[in-house]
């Protein structure tokens, strides 16, 4: 008789408060009994190990159902726990596509269905788990699928997208739009007749795509995905599972994890690395999370007062600190290193986790893959009662030898404060903005010509090695650059604006970080002066494929920097005293920096490279010593002119010049 049958009679044989006798009290959540076995679902075809740990309840029920959305229970079933407050369930046949949710019970209060913080695959809108294979739903050539290698974080360029602004657009090509298949569409072209999605990512050379959150999260109803929805997604809700909204059929569980898989190989045939944007810094909810509804409170952080602490602005933080989260963030990232094949992840917010657990993360999945990079915010919104000297801010980056963070430094440098849309950077005609971009430049390590007193958003070098630096101008958060520019600049002409994203990005893709671009750039993405576009409609957030077109020279400039960038390991140093050895800045002025790269740095074929950022709207007489072959003048990618005493650089441009 299969189990979804079994009539909830079995229920009454067990009593709801048969341990709550013997169930001790416990003062602090340190008290709490803790364990290192696996939580995760145990399945095979002979029998599946249900387990929760939840050391506070008086009992818990495990729930079945057909379907993953509404109807009654088939089957209810009680839990027994072990001493370390461990409760479990082993049923003898095969489960495979049975929904379940576990119901914790504590004192007289039985706490609302929750899938389960482990839960693998669920139904619609995340409310129940699924029994699933997940060797059932690996793509074909799965076994032998790989990412990009990387020696150095920073030979990483990183390219930060929305799976639904990629596709969604109806000049977009895609069948599949909004949809992870609709990104491993292979061969799709605009009206125009010009590569989009997954095609334009490969042409344009970059090494990582980096997903906006693609785990479960709250804000979008599965069920009603005929109605005009959107959101980034920095919400969570099951974390180890992938959005449904992106599937195309999310009522299926298996479904999800199946797209999904196709995405990620779809992406490294190409060989493209994956990125995915992590948030456990907050759960969208609070007191019904999935982790409230296992363990009331321990996986969150408090005030004095007992209410939730706050760092996030989100109405709550979790508390990474505690023996059973770390445990959790651990495995639920090596999970998707393991399963799914991630090549990187970016943590949101990163500055609210603590460092011991980010070192944790970074030691278990460099054991899966050696070649997976992680970064993340290292700033928090608001303060914590958990102690900053412990917290995975930027300026304990070096506690975390195998992590990067971003760089506001060189991001205000470039183009202003995000905080002010009028305020003005280097390239739109911002005064004394050059210190901060050369901190961005050198990675944001120590450098003796980099005066970190007159650097905006620091006054202290945070890195070791350039690497551990995100090196970027924009990112999803806040206006596009172009919309930034356009803000910030209304007396500019449409060429300077143009001029002024060229040559922000130049300076991204030449600087010793890792080079991180939002995408879009490339071709002047706008959304009509939007700064917070998380909800906004899709006329707002979309790729607009018509301006690749219309924008062909920039995109062609992108294309052509990137590939300098690959070919020039000098850009890309690994240690921070190779950059003091031989990165020696040569001027710097308002509106004005140059550099020289010498020594055949990082084993490069150029022995020598001189670097001019004219942010300046005129052209600039600029001295060369000896003899140059110029590689870059203005948006010109051309190695056959050589130059010797002045050279005149453009408005508003970058040079570059080389000696064998």
């Amino acid at each position: 008789m299969k189990i979804y049958k079994i009539i909830s009679f079995l229920l009454v044989t067990i009593s709801l408060t048969s341990c709550k006798d013997i169930k001790p009290e416990y003062k602090i959540f340190e008290d709490y009994p803790v364990t290192n076995e696996s939580l995760w679902l145990d399945y095979s075809k002979e029998a599946s190990v249900f387990k929760i740990w939840s050391p506070t309840a008086d009992a818990v029920q495990l729930h079945f159902y057909e379907k993953g959305f509404g109807g009654e229970p088939t089957a209810t079933h009680q839990m027994e726990s072990d001493k370390n407050g461990v409760w479990k369930l082993k049923l003898g046949e095969d489960l495979f596509g049975l929904y379940y949710t576990y119901q914790v019970k504590i004192g007289d209060s039985l706490l609302p269905e929750t899938p389960g913080i482990y839960a693998q695959a669920v139904g619609l809108n995340g409310k129940r788990a699924m029994v699933v294979d997940l060797k059932r739903t690996n793509p074909e050539g799965w076994a032998k699928d790989t990412g990009p290698q990387v020696s150095s974080p920073n030979e990483a360029i990183i390219y930060e997208a929305h799976v639904r602004d990629l596709s969604i657009q109806p000049e977009s090509g895609i069948q599949i739009k909004g949809k992870y298949l609709g990104l491993a569409e292979k061969g799709t072209k605009s009206p125009d007749s010009i590569s989009t999605g997954l095609d334009h990512i490969k042409e344009m050379g970059v090494t990582h795509v980096h997903l906006l959150p693609t785990n479960d999260f709250y804000s979008i109803d599965e069920s009603k995905l005929d109605t005009p929805q959107y959101n980034w997604g920095y919400d969570p809700f099951n974390y180890n599972v992938p959005e449904g909204s992106y599937a195309t059929d999310p009522s299926k569980g298996e479904v999800r994890i199946k797209e999904f898989k196709e995405m990620v190989k779809a992406f490294h045939d190409y060989k493209i690395g994956v990125v995915l944007d992590v948030v456990f810094n907050h759960t969208f909810i609070y007191e019904n999370s999935n982790f409230n509804l296992e363990v009331p409170d321990y996986y969150y952080r408090h005030n004095q007062d007992g209410t939730p602490s706050n760092a996030s602005g989100c109405g709550n933080e979790t508390a990474s600190e505690r023996e059973m989260m770390r445990k959790y963030i651990v495995e639920t990232v090596s999970y998707w290193a393991k399963e799914y094949h991630i090549d990187g992840f970016r943590f949101d917010l990163m500055a609210i986790l603590d460092v011991e657990t980010m070192n944790e993360i970074s030691t278990a999945v460099k054991k899966i893959n050696p070649n997976i990079i992680i970064y993340g915010e290292g700033w928090s919104p608001s303060d914590s009662p958990y102690t900053w000297k412990k917290r995975a801010f930027k300026f304990n980056i070096n506690q975390m030898p195998n992590i990067s963070a971003f760089s506001d430094e060189i991001r205000d440098g470039l183009k202003g404060s995000v905080f002010d849309e009028k305020g003005l950077g280097f390239v739109n005609g911002g005064d004394n903005s050059e210190e901060s971009v050369k901190m961005g430049i050198v990675g944001c390590i120590e450098h003796p010509q980099v005066n970190n007193s007159k650097v905006s958003a620091s006054k202290e070098f945070w890195t070791n090695n350039p690497w551990q630096s995100i090196v970027y101008v924009s990112c999803h958060d806040n206006h596009t650059l172009y919309d930034k520019l356009k803000i910030s600049r209304t007396d500019a002409t449409e060429n300077e604006l143009i001029a002024m994203d060229q040559l922000a990005n130049a300076v991204v893709l030449t600087s010793q970080g890792i080079s991180f671009i939002h995408a879009g750039s490339e071709f002047l993405r706008t959304k009509q002066g939007v700064e917070n576009s998380y909800n906004s409609p899709d006329s707002i957030n979309q790729i607009d494929w018509k301006l690749k077109a219309k924008q062909s020279k920039t995109v062609t400039y992108y294309k052509n920097l990137i590939q300098l960038r690959k070919a020039h390991p000098a850009f890309r140093m690994k240690t921070g005293e190779d950059v003091r050895k031989n990165l020696e800045f040569k001027m710097t002025e308002n509106g004005l920096i140059s550099y020289q790269i010498s020594n055949h740095a990082n084993g490069d074929d150029w022995k020598n490279i001189y670097v001019i950022y004219n942010a300046k709207p005129e052209v600039v007489n600029y001295k060369l010593d000896g003899k140059w072959t110029l590689a870059v003048i203005g948006d010109q990618f051309d190695t056959t002119q050589t130059v010797e005493g002045t050279v005149k650089v453009p408005p508003i441009s970058m040079l570059i010049a080389f000696q064998e």
